[in-house]
């Protein structure tokens, strides 16, 4: 049985966003007056990737030993 994909909830959306414009501020070198400019930039961003499909992780399998050349050692 799959389990359904968790929806954030609107205040999760709303945390994320306004964490991802404060950097887009920042990263803009803080300029006064562009706050809602930097806010659609951050909602487009969170949301898009809210419904983008999320990639199971894949753990890396271990890589068998290397066979060396040659007789094996007596024990």
């Amino acid at each position: 049985m799959k389990a359904k994909p968790v929806m954030p909830t609107a205040e999760s959306l709303r945390k994320q966003i306004e964490a991802r414009a404060y950097m887009l501020w920042e990263r803009a070198g803080r300029p006064h007056g562009r706050h809602e400019e930097h806010w659609n930039q951050a909602e487009k961003e969170v949301l898009s990737e809210a419904k983008a499909p999320r990639r199971k992780k894949v753990k890396a399998t271990p890589k068998p030993p290397s066979k060396k050349s040659g007789t094996p050692k007596k024990t």
